[in-house]
């Protein structure tokens, strides 16, 4: 997530997007709009970032596991 403050984009640390990714779909229903939202927080992690690849690996598989 990016968010206005004051008019400055502010960016979420590793475990800020950690978190977020974790709650937004630990209660989620598996919509496509739920699955976009969480590539937004993967994108907020740097290219190289092991934690971008995990939850990277982690989103296909639940969407592999809602969609079957």
């Amino acid at each position: 997530y990016r968010s206005s403050h004051n008019g400055s984009w502010l960016l979420l640390t590793e475990s800020e997007v950690q978190r977020s990714f974790r709650n937004l779909l630990g209660k989620s229903d598996g919509t496509e709009e739920t699955f976009e939202k969480a590539e937004e927080l993967i994108d907020q992690l740097r290219p190289e970032s092991p934690l971008r690849h995990r939850l990277s690996l982690e989103l296909d598989e639940i969407r592999k596991t809602s969609a079957g």
